[in-house]
Parts: structure tokens; sequence; C-alpha cells
């Protein structure tokens, strides 16, 4: 199974033609909106799923409980199969719409496993959390440890972003990609996100700009857990979005059957 990022530069395109199982959404952006456009989708027997950016979950502020109503409207609505959010901060006073990294300590592991469990009960459904990429932290666990330890205590369900972890290890080093997969699991991965990053000379960092082609090793990663696993993944293309054309074959290279 593979996804593709439905985004509203795609509005006017014939998704028909588009080469995709199963499309995600930010619920941000169709809460309260006319959803004909994802119903379209839905029709073509292709599910959608939800992902937010503004739950806040790694934010010491109180969960949103209006938007979380509108949220579990919006999964009736749809039908939708999957809700996901990131395991980062989003704003506490007021909504910043970027990502903070949270650190890696079992305080925080347990705080943030306590939010997603409210979440959880609040919208009736189990939820998938999101490992993000950061560019500076602090805390003395392994981000694979701290990761594992929130989906254990949360008991909810990991959205494995192969792009990410591609992003941290070139600028922190650590375990690669694939060594971080073996060390956590695939048990409660839902599915993968891919993507493309960039290298900006002004901060001497590898950045998260969903802008670019998916990376070989990235690519073959996810053939190879998807052909191992039954893993779907799910292409991510935020900024400067290329033709249909360029969409279809990136998410072909990601059918394209490999060995490692």
């Amino acid at each position: 199974m593979i996804g593709l990022g439905f985004r509203r530069e795609m509005l006017d395109w014939d998704m028909s033609a588009v080469q995709a199982d199963f499309f995600e959404v930010a619920p941000e952006n169709w809460v309260r909106r006319d959803l004909d456009p994802l119903h379209a989708l839905i029709a073509s027997g292709r599910p959608v799923h939800l992902h937010g950016v503004a739950l806040n979950l790694g934010g010491a502020a109180a969960l949103d409980q209006s938007f979380l109503r509108d949220l579990r409207q919006l999964i009736t609505d749809l039908g939708a199969p999957l809700y996901s959010d990131h395991l980062a901060a989003s704003g506490d006073s007021y909504q910043l719409y970027d990502l903070f990294a949270v650190p890696f300590t079992v305080l925080h592991a347990h705080r943030i496993a306590d939010r997603i469990r409210a979440v959880q009960d609040a919208l009736g459904m189990r939820i998938a959390i999101e490992n993000t990429t950061w560019y500076t932290n602090i805390g003395a666990m392994p981000e694979a440890d701290f990761l594992g330890l929130v989906l254990e205590r949360a008991d909810c369900h990991l959205l494995l972003d192969l792009n990410n972890l591609s992003v941290n290890h070139k600028n922190h080093g650590g375990l690669s990609p694939s060594e971080f997969v073996q060390r956590l699991g695939m048990e409660r991965i839902s599915y993968m996100h891919v993507a493309g990053h960039e290298f900006d000379d002004r901060f001497d960092l590898f950045l998260d700009t969903h802008s670019q082609p998916v990376e070989a090793h990235t690519q073959q990663l996810a053939r190879t857990l998807a052909e191992r696993h039954g893993t779907p993944v799910l292409l991510e293309w935020d900024n400067d979005i290329p033709g249909m054309d360029v969409i279809n074959q990136e998410l072909a290279c990601l059918r394209t059957s490999t060995t490692m």
C-alpha cells in the first residue's frame, strides 16, 4: 500500500490519475469545511487518514477539548481509519504552527504518554504518534529508547517517519535509520512516512523541508520494511510541490521491489 499526502495545491488535479492507494490530510485544514474533495477520494476506494500538527502533545498547556470534539466529529464524518500527530510541542499559550522537540527524559516520556492516553480517551480510539526531526535537544536518553517508552506507556501506535530518522542521523550521528528501526521494532508501527530534505548553509544543518525527491537509501529502506512487514508507505511533499507526473514517479519508486 502506497499513500500520498493530499495538499490543497492538488485540488484541481484529476486524482483518479494519481497512483496512490490511500491519502493523508491535516485535520486542521478540514474541520468545519467542505469535505466533498475528501469524500470523492474515499468514494474512489481510497481511505483518508488524518495527520495533525496542532495537538501539542509535547507541550504543557491543557489539551484543547474543543478541538478534540471537532476532531472526533471529523473522524466520524470521514470514517478515517487512523489519526496521528507529532511527538513534539506546537505552542502552549498560542498555536505556533511549528514543531519543537521535547527533552529525551523519563519524566517527559511519562508526561507525554499520559497526554496521549487522555487524547485516546477523548477520541475513543488508539492514535499514532510520529517521531520528529530535532535540531537541538537535552536529555540523556537515546531517542529510540525515549520513543519506545512513550509508546509502551501510552499504548499507542507509531507513524514511523524514515526521512526524519535520516535528517537526525545526518545532523547528530547516532543510530542509522535501519539501526533505529531494528532497536525500536515494528510491532506498533501503523505506517511509514517518506519525504525529501535539504542542507541549509546558514545553519550548517539538514532541514526537514519536504521539498525534494526521496533519497535513494530512504526509498530502499521503506520498500524493504514494506515487503518484510506489510507496512504501508506514504509520500509527503509539502513545499515546491511538483506536477502530478513527478509525484507519480516518486510513488512508483516506492513500489519497486528491491533487496538490501
